[in-house]
């Protein structure tokens, strides 16, 4: 008997928006949700308590920086991620395809933000039929990353939910290499599954924590007529749990919307829906619209340990570091009841960061955890009511 299970809740009558179950061995999972980045394998500036705390359902850790550092083997020996970060929860991995992208060519954040870093070291050598070989950043020696070597390692992680082995395409790129690149990742998704149903050390479907289920990966970049033979591969050739939509989400932000509404509807109910490395709030009450159960990003932690705290409204965020709050003792939201506004002023929060105190990191970074799970509640109550766009309006208003 299994240990996973998803369904449909609540289909929104309005659009593509449901609400969802997800059943893991660790817990369960309310859908829409946002997923945290652990990627090597630390919440930055929190614990996975106080991200307990927060309301956090389910994190998510890094293949590619764990097979470095500290190594898989290790994590297996703790009895896996979970034990090993101290986290009674779901979690994911990602397959290390993404590395082949941000390593080589930036983060898909920097696409949409039209972005480019000429001064980047770039990491990635080659990739080939075989995998993708990798120059380490710790200490400059050769890592070949395969679809067989990234279900090994995410075996020994033991995240409940993992990825098949993939690349991620730069939009730069134009429509032959998209192809021909979207066609290997075919190639090695049916590597990555029979890797996954043939592995060993463990019992069949499962890793160092206990079983374990695969999403396959869409990609197709911002071409249609790609994506659609990427779905048609990932419904009719493949078996998967879930399927993640990845790949070139275009240039800006206008062209993520449609590529993602052009793809998550046509993938129907049978699989849960996460979108890879987007979790700007402005983005997540767009694209549930169309259909995704689950997101993740750096971006909520990330913009915490630069001073940021998100808010509601078009701004989207407070930066603390600015002189204007220096006298303000006002929490970041006074209608927020996270710890950090129901505690501290923003003028404390502002001399934490002046100050070069990290308790100031840690502050905000729990307000944004809690700021986008109590987002995606919202969000999940918005789509079960059918006033999914009104709660859009008032949020930004």
């Amino acid at each position: 008997m299994t240990n996973f299970s998803w369904k449909i809740d609540y289909q929104s009558k309005n659009n593509n928006a449901r609400t969802g179950t997800l059943i893991t061995p660790h817990g369960k999972i309310r859908t829409p949700a946002f997923i945290f980045c652990a990627t090597k394998g630390a919440l930055k500036s929190s614990t996975t308590n106080l991200a307990k705390d927060n309301n956090t359902q389910i994190i998510l850790s890094n293949t590619y920086h764990l097979m470095l550092q500290p190594g898989s083997e290790l994590i297996a020996n703790h009895g896996g991620l979970h034990k090993f970060l101290n986290w009674n929860g779901p979690m994911l991995t990602d397959s290390g395809g993404f590395q082949v992208f941000s390593l080589g060519h930036g983060s898909v954040a920097d696409e949409i933000k039209g972005r480019t870093n000429t001064k980047r070291s770039k990491t990635l050598l080659s990739i080939s039929e075989e995998g993708c070989l990798f120059k380490s950043y710790l200490n400059g020696s050769l890592k070949l990353l395969s679809p067989e070597k990234s279900i090994e390692i995410q075996r020994n992680l033991g995240a409940d939910l993992i990825l098949v082995f993939d690349e991620c395409t730069p939009f730069h790129v134009d429509k032959n290499y998209t192809e021909i690149s979207m066609r290997r990742s075919h190639r090695w998704a049916i590597r990555s599954l029979n890797r996954f149903n043939s592995f060993i050390t463990y019992k069949p479907s499962y890793g160092s924590a206990g079983e374990q289920k695969i999403y396959g990966i869409i990609q197709g970049g911002i071409y249609e007529d790609l994506r659609e033979e990427s779905i048609d591969f990932n419904l009719n050739k493949i078996d998967t749990f879930g399927i993640a939509i990845g790949g070139s989400l275009g240039s800006s932000k206008e062209e993520m919307y449609k590529v993602v509404n052009f793809t998550a509807p046509k993938l129907g109910n049978k699989h849960p829906i996460h979108l890879l490395g987007i979790g700007d709030p402005r983005d997540i009450w767009k694209l549930v619209k169309s259909g995704i159960d689950t997101f993740d990003c750096v971006s909520p932690t990330r913009l915490a340990r630069h001073g940021s705290a998100l808010i509601k409204g078009s701004l989207g965020k407070k930066n603390i570091k600015n002189n204007e709050f220096a006298n303000d003792l006002s929490p970041i939201d006074i209608n927020c009841s996270c710890y950090t506004c129901k505690k501290y002023s923003i003028a404390y929060l502002h001399h934490l960061f002046k100050a070069g105190e990290l308790l100031g990191l840690q502050l905000i970074t729990a307000h944004n955890m809690y700021f986008m799970n109590h987002l995606m509640q919202l969000i999940r109550n918005s789509i079960e009511n059918d006033s999914l766009d009104k709660a859009e309006k008032e949020w930004f208003n």
